[in-house]
């Protein structure tokens, strides 16, 4: 057997037996999610300690392409890229990244011009201390909700920033994620990774998989016949899931019935000036909504939608009414959705992470923030035996499967509560598409606001916060006012309202325009701490 160029001769013995350690984390598939997944694991074990004896190698395919969308992260790749020794000022320019502060909705209650609410990345002012939503619902005003609880979407009115370039990398004014190219940041993750993380790369097509289908994987065979030993595998190899869908058959349950939106038509447009939108646009249609991305040098737009209910041809037609602009057929990219998850993700020595794990329409960025929580817990969490796995896999599988059915429950949201007429839109409102824990959920949310103790996991993908910035924006007066709440309520209410202007105030002097803030960044770049 011969050695393969850059990859260390550890990956040519033998299986190590259960009372040895696991050391040797091979994955399979490049992309963000392997990408991301390489440099989680690769850092965390060096930050304890153990990066010489914990090996990571990533075997990318060289003639399957990668995705290429998911332009849209939650706040927490702040946090994964720190983890991995990158400076936000080579993220930034390296990856035609931007700053986002949150989504806008547009058109998803009415179709109205008027019909437009923030989901805001900041929590609303005292939370935690004291339910402002509470306060809200039994409120004489008709002030939006996102608008009264803090000072971010009047922000992002403004076309502003959430930082300015005096600020250290990684904090700023308010609360923000990024929109980047997502072929540019996969690139920019194999570079770092590679060169100062020290994980080992393999450019090889996999032939078969070495293991039984019940228990382990031991190997996994090239195509010119190269074996790759691993103790522990990490599956990012996209839709394919060569390993927990082809080799262990893991079932795909499907959440069609629930979310109907089953393709996506992508373009790639100029700008009309040179502002660069703070924050994801989502503009709902007839039968889906479109999605509109600025990055430094173009806009990423996406139209998804249920075919259903409209054909690919008039899909593209709306599309081209949003770009104001005929579309030439080389120009528009089409995917399918096939929107479910497995049913498990973790099996015997492998775990899905990625789009093996599933895949939902991009609705709120939860694509990428999955694959950073999927990470974070194989790292933190990775066995050192073979004999301690299942305990581990078991809790892996009940903590993704619920997240997977919360995000399910947050996307379902911003459906139901549309007023729009639409056949589409009628049959979200259907309550028999509605999973239980949504139902549940609704019927309690009537008569009390959503509150932390409605969501038990310590890290939510979406916060109790979320859903009363969705739920409200959508039906300011879905829940009951209280006959009796007093009059520190209202105060509070008044009090709340003056604090955010104020806040409003200070902001505006202190932060510029987002294309302003990244010509900075590129040309004098952010200090370091």
């Amino acid at each position: 057997m011969t050695d393969i160029t850059g990859v260390t001769q550890f990956m040519h013995q033998p299986y190590q037996s259960d009372s040895n350690n696991i050391t040797r984390i091979v994955i399979l598939g490049g992309g963000t999610a392997g990408w991301i997944s390489a440099g989680v694991i690769a850092a965390t074990q060096r930050a304890r300690g153990k990066h010489n004896k914990v090996h990571v190698t990533l075997v990318e395919s060289p003639t399957i392409p990668i995705a290429g969308v998911g332009e849209g992260t939650w706040p927490s790749m702040r946090r994964t890229l720190k983890l991995m020794g990158i400076r936000e000022t080579d993220f930034i320019t390296r990856c035609n990244a931007t700053f986002k502060q949150g989504a806008k909705f547009r058109h998803w209650v009415t179709g109205q011009q008027e019909d437009e609410y923030y989901h805001p990345l900041v929590l609303p002012t005292q939370f935690g201390d004291r339910s402002l939503a509470e306060d809200f619902v039994n409120q004489t005003t008709q002030e939006a909700f996102d608008k009264l609880v803090c000072a971010q979407g009047h922000i992002c009115d403004l076309g502003l920033a959430p930082k300015n370039v005096s600020h250290r990398e990684y904090e700023g004014l308010l609360n923000y994620a990024y929109h980047l190219d997502a072929c540019a940041f996969a690139a920019f993750l194999k570079e770092h990774c590679t060169n100062v993380l020290g994980i080992n790369y393999l450019s090889a097509d996999i032939d078969r998989v070495e293991g039984d289908r019940d228990g382990p994987i031991s190997a996994l065979i090239t195509r010119d016949g190269q074996r790759i030993h691993g103790d522990f595998f990490v599956d990012c190899s996209g839709f394919s899931a060569r390993l927990i869908g082809q080799h262990y058959g893991i079932e795909y349950v499907s959440c069609a019935d629930t979310l109907f939106c089953n393709k996506a038509a992508t373009v790639q447009l100029g700008y009309y000036d040179d502002t660069i939108l703070p924050y994801t646009l989502s503009t709902a249609t007839e039968a889906g909504w479109i999605w509109d991305i600025g990055l430094p040098n173009r806009r990423g737009v996406g139209h998804v939608y249920a075919n259903d209910y409209i054909t690919d041809d008039m899909a593209k037609k709306q599309l081209e009414r949003y770009a104001g602009r005929a579309l030439a057929d080389d120009e528009v990219r089409l995917f399918d959705i096939a929107p479910g998850n497995r049913k498990t993700f973790w099996k015997a020595n492998c775990v899905a992470i990625g789009l093996s794990a599933g895949f939902l329409e991009p609705l709120e960025a939860s694509s990428l923030v999955l694959v950073e929580m999927a990470a974070k817990f194989v790292a933190e969490n990775l066995p050192k035996t073979a004999a301690v796995s299942p305990i581990i896999a078991k809790r892996f599988n009940e903590t993704f499967s619920y997240r997977w059915q919360r995000i399910i429950d947050f996307l379902k949201l911003h459906y139901v509560l549309s007023k729009r007429s639409e056949p589409f839109w009628q049959k979200h409102r259907d309550n028999t598409t509605w999973p239980d824990s949504l139902q549940e959920q609704l019927a309690l949310w009537h008569f009390h606001p959503p509150a932390q103790c409605d969501f038990p996991y310590a890290e939510e993908v979406f916060p109790c916060a979320s859903y009363q910035y969705v739920l409200y924006g959508m039906q300011p007066n879905y829940t009951q006012k209280d006959p009796d709440a007093d009059k520190l309520s209202h105060m509070q209410t008044a009090r709340c309202k003056a604090h955010t202007y104020q806040q409003v105030q200070l902001l505006k002097q202190q932060l510029y325009s987002q294309r302003t803030l990244i010509d900075n960044i590129i040309q004098y770049g952010l200090p370091q701490r």
